[in-house]
């Protein structure tokens, strides 16, 4: 859980969206409106590159980050809202911490349904080694329940952007649909995959997920035990959560709530408990991902993207966690 006094990493972050700490500990950070990608380094942002092609509208723009480096190659991988929709894109990565640059961007997966809101936007490698994306209905909400269409979604990918052959539906990127706008996925340590996703005027979710599951919107939403569909693990109102990043440390989870202004942690036993920390103290939280010493969350606020913004808005936080019982 949470232990002691966070710590201001850097400040003057300009609407961030996603934080990814590479393998040689280089921290980045994504900036959903200006499109630049960020490098800290020692307590200072230095611009490691722009992305093209992005643009930013209401909640479109520069999203997810993640990272993966392999065959001694390293790429950053981008989602992000272009002309006509959304997509993901894999960049290389060269230099050593403190001198990272952006290599030109390579198209993956193009043609995801993109609006001024519910765009989806997180990007993560799963222990599998496959990259998986959320993309959110973009205001069409029949479209979460077709499967023809990669909107409403979380998507399964290759690193080059194929599809794998053990999709649960051969030839296609989805893995699971029936969301509404997910923006959190992380991995437990049992190698169980969730994912954080906003509700309309209800319920906002936790998701346990399994291949080709169906988590029901626009036909239901919360916990309505229809016949199906998946129920979610967990429910909040919109004003307590309005999830988006989501981390995980041990048997625990870590939520970032925008609306709700806090951070909670779920412990997914039996039964499931919630606790918020933090509350009110630092706005709106858009990430939160487990640093590399494994002992500290990485938080993002997300203030200048409405008027709440104040004085070093918006930051990137350290955040202790007490050691594992």
């Amino acid at each position: 859980m949470p232990s002691g006094e966070p710590e201001v990493l850097a400040e003057g972050l300009d609407v961030p969206w996603s934080v990814v700490v590479l393998d040689d500990g280089a921290t980045l950070i994504s900036e959903r409106e200006t499109a630049r990608v960020l490098e800290l380094v020692d307590g200072a942002l230095r611009e490691v590159g722009t992305v093209p092609g992005v643009r930013a509208e209401g909640e479109g723009g520069l999203m997810g980050l993640a990272a993966l480096e392999a065959g001694g190659e390293r790429w950053l991988y981008a989602m992000h809202t272009g002309a006509d929709d959304n997509r993901i894109v894999r960049m290389p990565l060269q230099g050593e911490p403190g001198a990272v640059a952006l290599g030109a961007p390579e198209e993956l997966l193009t043609g995801i349904p993109s609006s001024s809101t519910h765009n989806g936007g997180r990007l993560a490698f799963g222990p599998d080694g496959k990259l998986y994306a959320t993309t959110g209905d973009a205001q069409d909400r029949p479209s979460s329940q077709d499967a023809g269409s990669l909107g409403g979604k979380v998507l399964r990918l290759e690193p080059d952007g194929s599809v794998p052959s053990d999709n649960p539906t051969a030839g296609s990127p989805v893995y699971t649909l029936g969301h509404r706008n997910p923006q959190g996925l992380t991995w437990d340590a049992s190698g169980q995959l969730w994912a954080s996703e906003f509700g309309q005027d209800t319920w906002d979710e936790l998701n346990r997920l399994e291949p080709g599951g169906n988590y029901g919107w626009p036909e239901v939403e919360g916990q309505a035990g229809a016949e199906g569909f998946v129920d979610p693990v967990v429910q909040w109102s919109p004003a307590e959560a309005s999830p988006s990043g989501l981390a995980a440390a041990g048997d625990s989870l870590y939520l970032a709530a925008l609306r709700g202004e806090r951070l909670w942690r779920i412990e997914s036993g039996e039964p499931v408990t919630t606790e918020a920390y933090h509350a009110g103290e630092f706005g709106r939280l858009r990430d939160a991902v487990l640093a590399p010493d494994g002992a500290s969350l990485l938080v993002l606020t997300n203030n200048t993207s409405r008027d709440s913004a104040g004085p070093g808005d918006d930051r990137l936080l350290r955040i202790p966690l007490a050691p594992a019982d």
